[in-house]
């Protein structure tokens, strides 16, 4: 029994050492088998491989050569670049220094634009001052008037601060032909004026019930026909902007400010108008001054005519005297050669013939009165 269960065993090892033989030889088969694949896989890498080294041979060469060039081009890069990094940096510092330049230029305009806003700050604080107080602007007003006056007319032409006979006294009046004067007196309604921007309407009607006001005042004082002014007045406004404003508004019943002054023989006028005003003028007591002078040239060459006239007529008797002296001396000369003839005959003792007619009235030819005198 011991004996049979060892057999059993026994052939079960040696079926099982001959199972692993079995499958070890298969093992080593396919062992061998991959080895031969393996081999052929290293021939071929072998062989792919000395192919790749001719072609990395082939490729080191190229790189090489190309790794020489780009060494050169770098060599000669860096060169234009040391070039051209100092033109570059001599260009940046020229334009640095052209801008530094230019910034000190714009400082030094600043400064002047500051300097200028500052002088106009204080000159508009000094006008602002000036046009403070109504006195203060009615002299500005009469000042302006007064240089227009200077620069248009000369002192003959015009007065300043006129009094009629009511006491009342006109800025300035101009003296125009036959004794006529035209008053101009100087208004500024400049409270008025400023208040139309804050109050609107209502600002805007009590300026121009202002300015109606100003135009009735100047059409009673100033327009005196009685005493050689003309039919209408100026009121100069010397303020372009109260001007401008005085043309645009209306009072409350739509009537235009100027149409107003106009109807009351006021005609409103700013520094440039009047100076239009005063050139037109001048022009037309030049051509009054012309035309005067025309007439006294006229008059002194009508007198000049009659002298000449008069001169002629003399003129005409003297030489009428002439002649006759002419014709006297002509005749006393001839009696003198006859005489001096005949004297000179009785001298010699020698018959002489008597004249002839023609000898008498002078016809034939006589000896010169100078051979005469001259033999004589």
């Amino acid at each position: 029994m011991i004996a049979a269960l060892f057999g059993l065993v026994l052939l079960a090892l040696v079926v099982w050492v001959l199972a692993q033989n079995a499958q070890s030889q298969r093992k080593n088969e396919a062992l061998e088998s991959q080895m031969n694949e393996v081999r052929r896989d290293l021939l071929t890498l072998t062989a792919s491989q000395a192919k790749s080294s001719a072609k990395m041979e082939t490729i080191a060469d190229s790189v090489a050569s190309r790794l020489e060039a780009i060494t050169g081009a770098l060599q000669r890069g860096v060169t234009d670049s040391a070039s051209i990094a100092s033109q570059a940096q001599s260009a940046m510092s020229t334009e640095l220094k052209n801008t530094r330049e230019q910034i000190n230029q714009i400082q030094q305009q600043l400064g002047q634009v500051q300097q200028a806003g500052q002088q106009m700050h204080d000159t508009a604080t000094k006008l602002e001052n000036i046009l403070g107080g109504t006195r203060t602007r009615g002299s500005f007003g009469e000042t302006t008037l007064e240089r227009l006056l200077e620069d248009c007319l000369t002192p003959a032409q015009y007065s300043r601060q006129y009094r009629f006979r009511s006491g009342e006294a006109a800025d300035t009046v101009v003296h125009l032909r036959d004794g006529k004067i035209l008053a101009i007196d100087s208004k500024f309604p400049l409270d008025a004026f400023q208040r139309i921007e804050a109050e609107g309407d209502e600002a805007r009607k009590a300026f121009v019930n202002t300015v109606k006001l100003h135009a009735d005042s100047i059409a009673k004082k100033y327009i005196v026909p009685d005493e050689g002014t003309l039919d209408f007045a100026l009121m100069f406004v010397p303020s372009e902007a109260v001007y401008y404003e005085l043309l645009h508004c209306s009072d409350s019943r739509g009537v235009p400010a100027d149409a107003y002054c106009r109807n009351h023989k006021i005609v409103p006028v700013s520094p440039n108008t009047l100076y239009a005003y005063l050139s037109i003028i001048d022009m037309g007591l030049r051509g009054m001054r012309i035309e005067e002078n025309a007439r006294r040239l006229s008059a002194n060459l009508e007198g000049m005519r009659k002298q000449l006239e008069t001169f002629s007529e003399s003129f005409d008797r003297l030489g009428t005297h002439l002649k006759n002296a002419q014709q006297s001396y002509t005749e006393a000369d001839k009696r003198f050669v006859k005489g001096f003839n005949t004297l000179e005959g009785l001298l010699s003792g020698s018959d002489l013939p008597q004249p002839t007619l023609e000898e008498e009235q002078g016809t034939l030819a006589l000896p010169p009165p100078d051979a005469a005198k001259k033999t004589a």
